[in-house]
């Protein structure tokens, strides 16, 4: 294995610079939520009921819900049966390499409305099978039911892309660490509770017990970051950005930039990269298209922008809403208002004068005209968190789905626009939206410059879309509207000040140093890394002694968040382009193996390879490595060229 070269070359390119983090200052042990149990035993008892609680349990009468009685199902003549056996469960499946085999299941996640199952593989390894439990239908049934892929692939079930412990199990348990050892390509992963226990949301218990049992103060005691109840986060009134942040690291769709769970309180952007409105997850105007776990939506509405939280609807342990029906939106929206959000006008919502739909019907639910649902899993209905006023008009526009004809699926959009124009015409939410500059962008990019710098600008706009517009700006060759957008590295938000750094790369260097220097002393991790991905291969030389030291932070800190990630074959992917900026060929040529080990299927890797052997003059390893390429990719035209090119030579 190459890797150390990897790591300490690629990314620790500056010569002689030490890159090591500060040790965090020592944290309280977890307990266990049985602990918990014996003070908290309201709290503790709807948190048994929830999704929490059963996000990740071991087999067991009580827990399995699927028909292990030597039930079977088939898919494209590959086999899989369930059984027990001495109070264990197994399946026995040819959807294997040199199946069949008997595997043993080791892990249940979830309990409505699906149920996974986990078995351990070689290496440490947890796999999420692809065969589920439909718990209404009672009824087995494949995740992908449009993918026919052979056991060698990386997105077959046994792959690095279907693995519990990198992929899923962060968010599954309590204390989480992934423990991946690139030498081996081996898991030893630990953690202190299997399950979202209580310390996953309010942080290790040892401190809150010895203040229970004691009566004393946390002032004294070894934990400085505690309160006076010995806790490392309070959900005190108030504290709304602080729930909400906590919520967030799980239900978000994100790039982790640590190897396991964050210790609670910690920043979300200390911890995570947000995944912005982008093309595959998100339509133009910010809807749900891809699973993103809800706080991506949640930004965008007017509810976030006022202070509105997750336990304003959910019983944050029993994770149920709080009220039934439309009783959920008229604890706020309804002629008696909520004195905790004074802004909010107080009028009959709850009402057909409002939805013009009989009361019973689904078209009264709140619900289903401002959080359209979308199913995810096969039969699992998620429901978009923006909040949004339905917009046909948008429809017409650019394409995008909207509430009315989600349930009238016989009707246009243009019936739909005309219908609500009808019935709100004095509506302010018409005209220009967001969406509108972000369809154009998408489509036509290189256009819309000025367009996506004035959305960037306006601060009224959620800071998502503000650095969605950023994003998207990259494509900009105008170096004016770069220089004018980079400034906003500055702005209040951390998503807004991170995307504005990823567009620094484009400047001249000069500037971009200037922007570079300033933004890798942020407060926040998520800017300072996205600084140091933009910093390699730009000269340091005009740089004083403190700005360096901020160069060497946070490359270590991309270093380690990189390493946090070596399981992954994009993290290696990102290695090898950045060693061969800093045009270190062997590096490179260590990163681009590993991935086609870990993804044999990723032609990218395999042709970046090939052509990096071709550069250093390895003829002979070059045509070995397309080979093998081909072996695994037959049919891919950058390998073909390849062949034609070596043939024609």
């Amino acid at each position: 294995m190459r890797l150390p070269i990897l790591f300490t070359v690629a990314i620790g390119y500056l010569a002689g610079f030490p890159m090591g983090l500060t040790p965090a200052t020592a944290s309280p042990a977890y307990v266990g939520t049985q602990v918990c149990a014996q003070c908290h035993v309201d709290e503790v008892a709807d948190w048994k009921t929830s999704h929490h609680a059963k996000a990740w349990t071991e087999p067991s009468e009580t827990t399995v819900e699927a028909d292990f009685d030597n039930s079977t199902f088939t898919r494209n003549g590959r086999t899989s049966r369930f059984f027990k056996k001495d109070g264990s469960y197994f399946v026995e499946t040819s959807d294997v390499v040199n199946g069949p085999k008997v595997l043993k299941i080791v892990g249940v996640a979830g309990f409505t409305p699906l149920q996974q199952y986990l078995v351990k593989t070689d290496g440490g390894r947890l796999q999420s099978f692809d065969i589920v439990w439909d718990v209404m239908k009672k009824e087995w049934y494949h995740l992908y039911p449009d993918q026919l892929l052979p056991p060698e692939d990386a997105f077959h079930w046994t792959g690095p892309y279907k693995n519990w412990n990198g992929r899923c199990a962060e968010c599954h348990a309590t204390d989480y660490q992934k423990n991946y050892s690139p030498r081996t390509r081996t898991y030893s992963s630990t953690q202190a509770e299997i399950g979202v226990g209580c310390e996953a949301c309010h942080g290790p218990g040892e401190a809150h017990v010895v203040w229970a049992e004691r009566g004393e103060s946390t002032a004294q005691s070894p934990f400085p970051g505690t309160d006076e109840k010995g806790l490392l986060l309070s959900f005190a009134e108030g504290s709304a950005e602080t729930e909400m942040q906590q919520c967030a690291g799980c239900h978000s769709r994100r790039e982790p930039f640590g190897e396991g769970n964050p210790l609670p309180g910690t920043p979300y952007h200390d911890s995570y990269r947000l995944s912005l409105l982008r093309e595959g997850l998100y339509h133009p105007d910010g809807q749900i298209l891809d699973e993103v776990y809800v706080y991506g939506s949640f930004l965008q509405s007017k509810m976030y922008a006022k202070g509105v939280t997750c336990s304003d609807c959910h019983n944050p342990h029993g994770t149920t809403l709080k009220a039934e029906g439309n009783g959920i939106c008229t604890q706020c929206h309804s002629p008696a208002g909520n004195p905790e959000f004074p802004t909010l006008a107080k009028r009959e919502y709850d009402d057909p004068s409002h939805h013009f739909h009989t009361p019973g019907e689904p078209g009264s639910d709140c619900k289903s005209c401002h959080m359209i649902e979308r199913t995810y899993m096969g039969v699992d209905g998620r429901r978009d968190h923006s909040f949004r006023v339905p917009r046909s008009d948008i429809s017409v526009r650019i394409g995008t789905p909207n509430a009315c004809t989600d349930c009238h699926k016989d009707q246009t959009a243009e019936w739909a626009a005309a219908e609500i124009e009808r019935r709100y015409p004095d509506s302010v939410h018409r005209g220009a939206h967001y969406g509108d500059v972000f369809s154009a962008a998408r489509n036509e990019p290189g256009r819309m410059g000025e367009d996506l710098f004035a959305l960037a600008s306006t601060k009224t706009y959620p800071a998502i879309v503000r650095a969605t517009a950023l994003e998207l700006l990259a494509r900009e060759q105008s170096v004016d509207i770069l220089t004018r957008a980079a400034a906003l590295v500055d702005d209040e938000h951390p998503v807004v000040r991170e995307a504005a750094v990823a567009l620094a790369g484009k400047l001249p260097e000069a500037e971009r140093l200037a922007v570079l220097v300033g933004a890798l002393g942020d407060p926040m991790k998520a800017v300072r890394i996205a600084a140091a991905r933009q910093i390699i291969g730009t000269r340091l030389s005009p740089l004083n002694e403190a700005a360096l030291a901020d160069v060497r932070k946070g490359t270590g800190e991309w270093q380690a968040s990189l390493a946090a990630k070596s399981d992954f074959p994009e993290t290696h992917m990102v290695l090898g382009g950045t060693a061969l900026t800093l045009r270190n060929t062997r590096a490179a040529i260590s990163a681009f193996r590993e991935v086609t080990v870990l993804d044999p299927q990723m032609v990218d890797a395999w042709t970046f390879l090939i052509r990096t052997l071709l550069a250093t003059g390895d003829m002979g390893g070059a045509q070995f490595a397309l080979q093998q390429a081909l072996g695994h990719n037959p049919d891919a035209a950058p390998l073909q060229e390849l062949k034609q090119q070596f043939q024609a030579n």
